[in-house]
């Protein structure tokens, strides 16, 4: 399937689905023994999830990295980047961290955060709602594969404007 047809059939993502499936990613998360000290969200797809699956594992240390690739729908740059306000990168040293983001499409974003948290000393596990097929980063914990642009209920209506 080329990527105009992925864009043009599309899985929507309601906030009831997601309210299920961030509880059902916490669940899942506790079920592998593995036992978060902090949660990290990589911003902005992550922050809603990584606060929701933090509430539901009674985690109160939470941070963000900043990380953009996608530019827009099917855009993207040619890497990922990082970008301000980094993570206080001594926090992390020694500690169980659950990685959070929306969605691994090609895994790029995901993969540089994972070798720099882990490079930081962290004992890390991965988490997102979405992984695609074509996904070079295969996250330690997944909600839903597919195929399809995801319409995630946060970002699918425009911009707030005057």
């Amino acid at each position: 399937m080329s990527e105009a047809e992925t864009i043009n059939e599309r899985e929507t993502l309601t906030y009831e689905e997601f309210g299920s499936a961030s509880r059902e990613l916490a669940l899942e998360v506790l079920r592998s023994g593995f036992e978060p000290e902090i949660v990290v969200a990589i911003a902005r797809g992550g922050l809603l999830l990584a606060g929701s699956i933090a509430y539901a594992l009674g985690i109160k240390s939470c941070g963000a990295v900043n990380a953009e690739f996608y530019t827009g729908v099917g855009t993207r740059l040619p890497e990922p980047v990082m970008m301000p306000p980094l993570l206080d990168a001594a926090s992390i040293v020694g500690k169980k961290v659950l990685l959070v983001d929306d969605v691994s499409d090609s895994g790029r974003t995901l993969a540089m955060v994972v070798q720099l948290l882990e490079a930081g000393g962290a004992d890390l596990r991965t988490v997102v709602l979405y992984t695609k097929p074509g996904t070079v980063y295969e996250p330690t914990y997944s909600w839903k594969r597919t195929e399809k642009w995801i319409n995630f209920p946060w970002s699918v209506l425009p911009v707030v404007t005057l």
